[in-house]
């Protein structure tokens, strides 16, 4: 499939999720717009500062009416064990077979200074914030350099904004996306 863009509608994909196993989008959607942000695995502390921001914020987008989705090519074991200890109210896809990813054409960077672009100095600043709280490299999983992406839906899955990173850096923070509300 080709890049979907504003106006078309996300695939109904069946997933397992942190919260639910044999759901969809549209279930997690639930008729509400829906914030669906791709990232590629927990283990990887910038994804992992991304969950974290995303469940800071989530009561403003709760209150905006706006549920939050986050894909993943974690394994429901990994996540679970990642994120034991952590007050995450929002799903995360398990997309091991990188169904998501594939379908919806959310490449991989050509290598690793593709994945990371000239955003050096920023991935160091988040990293800095990553090691401040924490977070820690772990488990490796699915590919390394996947790019990420971020579709923001209303509640049938008519897309409202489709953002394709090209940089590991180049993807709305959680304000951005309040923003976009």
């Amino acid at each position: 499939m080709a890049r979907i863009t504003a106006g078309e509608k996300l695939p109904d994909f069946k997933v397992d999720t942190s919260k639910k196993r044999g759901t969809s989008f549209s279930e997690i959607a639930g008729g509400k717009p829906t914030m669906f942000v791709v990232l590629r695995y927990i283990g990887c502390p910038s994804c992992r500062y991304d969950v974290h921001c995303l469940a800071e914020k989530y009561s403003e987008f709760e209150a905006k009416g706006v549920n939050v989705a986050v894909v993943m090519q974690s394994s429901i074991e990994n996540l679970e064990k990642a994120l034991a200890d952590a007050n995450i109210p929002f799903p995360i896809v398990a997309d091991t077979d990188m169904q998501v990813y594939k379908t919806l054409a959310i490449d991989p960077a050509k290598d690793m200074p593709g994945l990371v672009g000239g955003d050096m100095e920023k991935l160091q600043a988040k990293g800095a914030k990553c090691q401040a709280l924490g977070f820690e490299h772990g488990e490796y999983e699915g590919i390394e350099e996947q790019l990420p992406a971020f579709f923001y839906v209303e509640g049938d899955l008519t897309v409202k904004v489709a953002h394709y990173g090209t940089t590991i850096m180049d993807m709305p923070t959680a304000e951005d996306m309040l923003a976009m509300i």
